[in-house]
């Protein structure tokens, strides 16, 4: 799927098109020396936020729940993403808080763990919205990760469109699907409802609905899927015409820059790429970056056994994510890396030079 604005150029004219872009985006993009405070910011996501922005000049604080040596320029501070402490004073006089705390989604979805993700999602958004509360100078903007789950399996849809912010159908209710993706949305919806009845009024607040964030790190779900596509084992699971929704490390870093500076923009907004692809395609793309060409077939039960195995959960494998980024488009945002084929050539060139 190519969205209007975004044209499959050839290699050359994209490239000339690219640096047109970078430098006006460069040009739009807040100052750096902005003083960005990151909770959660330990993991991957965090891990490419953080040295993306420290990179560029700001000042940037992580907190999480323990002590741990960051990249040089980057201050850790520890907290328990519960209640007030003395981080809340990292908060104060902060120009941003970009908040993407909150128990990994990789794991068995067991009642536990889905507690797990329940809780650490909801009180660390609580206490950041007290801490903004509670600031004699409360930060200018506060983006508050989200996610794409939130929306309908898009197979359920009878119109054949993907979800965008504004025709988008919130997913929880549609039939045969396991009980617990329906857990995943109410997640994903009391995550939200946790930023909106925060009590701040100087602070734009905005709900980052995003995709699955593709990196070369080891340990992300592109590690991941690439480890499956260099076995053989990465082939289409259960037919493979579900939909994932994705997004390239790098635009999700630009993206969080648009967002820091676009004043008029808050809310929900989706953050992926605009052009979400079938898992068959994801999976043979995928393969072509890495040199193979077998791919195994699963089917759902074979997926289920797999996912015991590695101890993650078959929602991430079997829900088709099918979703637009409407409003970054509409904001004039655009892509680096609008596509996927180029996109996982990029990252597995990325991945293999970090084992050279």
């Amino acid at each position: 799927m190519v969205r209007e604005g975004v044209p499959d150029l050839d290699a050359g004219w994209q490239r000339q098109c690219y640096a047109i872009v970078e430098a006006s985006a460069a040009a739009s993009r807040p100052r750096p020396g902005m003083k960005v405070v990151i909770p959660g910011g330990t993991g991957q996501v965090g891990g490419v936020l953080r040295r993306a922005l420290a990179a560029r000049g700001d000042h940037v604080v992580v907190l999480s729940r323990k002590p741990e040596r960051l990249e040089a320029g980057i201050r850790h501070v520890v907290w328990d993403g519960r209640t007030l402490g003395e981080w809340a004073t990292e908060i104060d006089g902060a120009d941003a808080v970009v908040n993407l705390a909150g128990r990994s989604v990789s794991c068995r979805y067991t009642d536990d763990n889905l507690r797990q993700m329940m809780d650490s999602r909801i009180d660390s958004t609580r206490v950041v919205g007290e801490a903004i509360g509670r600031a004699t100078r409360p930060p200018k903007v506060w983006l508050q990760m989200s996610t794409a789950t939130i929306y309908a399996d898009a197979g359920s849809r009878p119109d054949d469109v993907p979800h965008d912010e504004s025709n988008g159908i919130i997913g929880g209710e549609e039939p045969d699907v396991p009980l617990y993706w329906e857990y995943s949305v109410r997640i994903a919806l009391r995550w939200e409802e946790a930023q909106a009845a925060a009590n701040v009024r100087e602070t734009r607040l905005v709900a980052l609905r995003t995709a699955m964030v593709m990196t070369p790190d080891r340990g992300g779900v592109f590690d991941y899927l690439s480890w499956m596509a260099r076995l053989g084992i990465g082939g289409p699971v259960a037919g493979g015409r579900q939909y994932v929704s994705w997004i390239h490390g790098d635009d999700f870093v630009r993206a969080v820059e648009f967002l820091l500076e676009r004043n008029d923009l808050d809310g929900p907004i989706i953050i992926a790429a605009p052009n979400p692809v079938r898992q068959r395609d994801l999976m043979r793309s995928l393969r072509s970056a890495w040199g193979r060409s077998f791919g195994l077939r699963a089917t759902r039960l074979m997926a289920e056994a797999g996912a015991l195995a590695l101890r993650t959960d078959t929602e991430l494998l079997l829900k088709s994510r099918r979703v637009m980024p409407g409003r970054l488009l509409d904001a004039g945002f655009t892509f680096i890396h609008p596509t996927w084929d180029r996109a996982a050539t990029d990252l597995a060139q990325r991945s293999r030079r970090s084992r050279e």
